[in-house]
């Protein structure tokens, strides 16, 4: 799939779908990394309209503060047990570490990758 030829819910799904377990990304980073660095929202709304029985790893998306964004929707309990039962800890205030858990992105992770062979 061309990042030019697919629309932006597109580019969302499959940004999301690359991050491993144990890491997480912010919406503002899925947004910049698929084109459109203003569109963190938007990123949120991709994901919501998800069906609850997706393959994509939606957990792994929260706010720039390492918190959850999806208690006032409802979901959030299920969210913070998902990434924990993949090792992601959450302090007293309910925020990770982004410095520890943070996901690098497709081109950091692809290159580090190489560098482990």
């Amino acid at each position: 799939m061309s990042v030019e030829t697919s629309s932006f819910r597109e580019r969302v799904l499959v940004l999301v779908s690359q991050i491993p377990a144990g890491q997480v990304a912010t919406y503002g980073q899925i947004a910049a990394l698929a084109g459109s660095p203003r569109a963190a929202r938007q990123v949120g709304g991709v994901l919501s309209a998800l069906p609850p029985d997706t393959a994509v790893p939606w957990q792994r998306v929260i706010n720039r503060q390492g918190s959850l964004s999806t208690w006032r929707k409802g979901c959030g309990e299920l969210q913070q047990a998902l990434l924990e039962a993949e090792g992601i800890v959450f302090n007293a205030s309910g925020a990770c570490d982004l410095s520890r858990y943070g996901w690098a992105g497709p081109a950091l992770a692809a290159g580090s990758q190489r560098g482990a062979q």
